[in-house]
């Protein structure tokens, strides 16, 4: 069909959920109990690490809406969708969206976490940016009409981007990106303050230096002369320290073996790269709110002068919208997120790839690798000024529609999507009630922590 025909197309979806009907908000009443959904979680975890994420979650209503990506699936799979899909983040909330290094070495923003993803419906993923957005907003102590006015401002951009992806050729598409130019435009258009743009400044000169260096540096001790991770429990854990000595140096023979079946799902060229690297150590590392107890490795690799290169060995389960959108098509976990991430980012690490290995249960499960701080950067949202948080909104928001357009129908979407203000106004009033249910489900994390049917660990 012609642009227009796909447009139409997304107008008359229209009749299966108008626009309108994603305001509306109420939990089912049959709703799982968000608690309950937190437990079932944390069976797959590392039993340890668990009240690290508990009471990383229980920081602020924030803090749990990161880890709260499973009961948002399910609370999402009741709402109405235009039956229009594309390859979805998953969990696409303000701070999984970023700054990092393009394989040409310029800083670009983009989504950065994929853990999640799944095609499924595109609202899915505007819907968990613009509650995050609802959020956060509270924690800041924003009013409620600034609120709004950011999650109007958000969807506008949303749509704005999509009707103009859906005038471009895929290979333009494709080859769309945010960098630090355009980022210097979303200032300089928001009319940032000397401070807000002083801010800003440090923000991208603080993503250049976290590099390979850096990350040597403060993981790094030198051991007889030989460099080997830093101990710091329970947040970096030498693999020496979690298990006897025989069986550590079982485990670092596994891993050079390991590191090779990692090497074949990398492009050949890419795979000449690593090999001028060497495998020198392994250790456990805690990362992010949602992520922790999920097992994480990471690998420290020496050139042939001793040049470091870390890599990131992280668990892959099942995604949290595979209940409600159908099983990934690929049977390794691993893969589906590289899949999902080549798909939706517009530069994504050269180093990406998967593998399946057993753990220390013996267990087998499935992994994805990635560089390690490589100019990886997030927006501190809370001392964002108003202007600057709406701005940073509007960029989440044209990166995630670029991201929708790679797989999905620009066009359709555009279309039902409209050049009225009948979304905007909708998500407006979803984000507030949105956030009203994390609020209630926070607060019964903190009541099940007093009680002691949660364990949580604060301060880590």
């Amino acid at each position: 069909m012609s642009v227009a025909e796909r447009a139409t197309a997304g107008k008359d979806a229209r009749a299966a959920a108008s626009r309108s009907s994603h305001g509306e908000w109420a939990p089912a009443p049959d709703r799982a109990d968000p608690i309950a959904l937190l437990q079932v979680e944390a069976a797959s975890r590392v039993p340890e690490l668990v009240p690290i994420r508990h009471g990383r979650m229980a920081a602020s209503p924030f803090a749990f809406f990161r880890g709260a990506a499973s009961i948002m699936a399910a609370d999402l799979a009741e709402t109405p969708t235009s039956g229009l899909r594309a390859q979805l983040c998953g969990d696409a909330h303000l701070a999984n969206f970023g700054g990092f290094a393009s394989p040409e070495r310029d800083l670009v923003f983009d989504l950065n976490d994929f853990d999640e993803t799944l095609p499924g419906p595109w609202e899915w993923d505007l819907k968990r940016l613009v509650a995050s957005l609802a959020v956060a907003g509270r924690d800041r102590g924003d009013p409620e009409k600034a609120r709004r006015d950011t999650v109007h401002a958000t969807v506008r951009a949303y749509r704005e981007a999509m009707r103009r992806f859906a005038g471009m050729s895929p290979l333009e598409v494709w080859y769309a990106r945010i960098d630090a130019a355009a980022i210097e435009g979303q200032a300089a258009a928001a009319r940032f303050s000397k401070t807000q743009r002083a801010r800003l400044d440090r923000t991208v000169e603080k993503a250049r230096r976290k590099d390979h260096l850096r990350a040597f540096a403060k993981l790094v001790r030198q051991d007889g002369g030989a460099p080997r991770f830093a101990s710091d429990p329970p947040l970096l854990v030498p693999i020496a320290e979690l298990v006897p000595e025989a069986e550590a140096e079982a485990l670092h023979a596994g891993m050079r073996e390991l590191i090779d079946t990692y090497r074949a799902t990398l492009p050949e060229e890419r795979r000449t790269l690593l090999d001028r690297y060497r495998y020198a150590d392994l250790a456990r590392k805690v990362v992010g709110v949602g992520s922790v107890g999920t097992r994480a490795w990471v690998v420290l690799m020496l050139g042939p002068a001793g040049e470091p290169l870390f890599l990131q060995c992280k668990e892959a389960q099942a995604s949290v919208l595979e209940p409600y959108t159908g099983a990934s098509e690929h049977d390794n976990h691993g893969e589906r997120v590289v899949r999902g991430q080549r798909l939706m980012q517009a530069a994504s690490d050269i180093l990406l790839g998967w593998l399946r290995s057993p753990g220390l249960d013996g267990i087998a499960r499935d992994f994805y690798v990635r560089q390690l701080w490589d100019w990886k950067v997030s927006a501190e949202v809370e001392t964002l000024e108003p202007t600057g948080l709406t701005a940073y909104a509007r960029l989440c928001a044209a990166t995630l529609a670029r991201a929708h357009a790679r797989s999905g129908d620009a066009a359709a979407i555009a279309g039902y999507c409209g050049r009225g203000e009948a979304l905007d106004r909708a998500l407006g009033a979803f984000a507030e009630s949105y956030a009203d249910q994390n609020a209630r489900d926070h607060a019964a994390l903190l009541a099940a922590i007093a009680s002691g049917r949660v364990a949580a660990e604060t301060g880590v």
